[in-house]
């Protein structure tokens, strides 16, 4: 996984898929959660499509974590949250690229899958690997840029 972008590391992909990363950890310092921070961007055509950070709905007060600070249950997802605004737009997800500065949990690879996403690109990755193995079983190119 990270040989394949060393081996390309002058790309003209490679460089680009850098820069929205380093995009959406921009986007994640968006985010009101104080155990993680988590940005996502959704590219199509080299057009950014949708974005997302972690956090509460729409309407809910904008605090992650309980008194204990453990995260509330209710707490969206960065990629869950890029992938309900395209969804709520006249975009398409379908071909697009997902750049995310954490890897996938299980549910947001669920949610990868079925909104036709071909391509995962991430910094870093998250305590379990549940996500990416699903992804990799349905196809889906996952690449991991340090």
């Amino acid at each position: 996984m990270e040989q394949d972008a060393a081996k390309d590391n002058n790309s003209k992909q490679y460089l680009l898929d850098k820069r929205y990363l380093a995009m959406a950890a921009i986007w994640a310092q968006n985010s009101y959660c104080k155990r993680r921070q988590v940005g996502a961007l959704l590219v199509k055509s080299k057009m950014i499509i949708s974005d997302g950070y972690n956090g509460t709905p729409s309407g809910f007060e904008n605090e992650c974590e309980d008194a204990d600070n453990v995260t509330k249950p209710y707490v969206l997802h960065a990629e869950a949250n890029a992938i309900t605004k395209v969804a709520r737009s006249n975009n398409s997800s379908d071909g697009a690229t997902l750049y995310v500065t954490s890897s996938p949990c299980i549910e947001c690879a669920k949610l990868i899958i079925q909104a036709g996403i071909i391509r995962v690109v991430f910094s870093e990755s998250y305590r379990v690997e549940d996500g990416i193995q699903l992804l990799r079983r349905a196809g889906i190119e996952v690449l991991q840029i340090p």
